[in-house]
């Protein structure tokens, strides 16, 4: 009686860890292609800044010169 009563505990405990170890750890993968995605938009905002910043310098030069061929 006592070796079956100890065997079910076991058992009971055996059922216990696996369930707690079952859970699936694949949703840690979808979450990478949205990091790089949004990795690419900043990239991609911050180019689009860089380029109008260059044009306004340019606008701004180009403003200079006229003024000065004016004079």
């Amino acid at each position: 009686m006592n070796k079956i009563l100890a065997s079910l505990i076991a058992g009971l405990f055996a059922a216990g860890a696996f369930a707690q170890a079952a859970a699936p750890a694949t949703p840690a993968t979808p979450a990478a292609p949205a990091k790089v995605e949004a990795k690419a938009e900043a990239k991609a905002e911050k180019k689009a800044e860089v380029k109008k910043a260059k044009a306004a310098k340019k606008a701004e030069k180009a403003a200079e010169k006229k003024e000065d061929a004016k004079k």
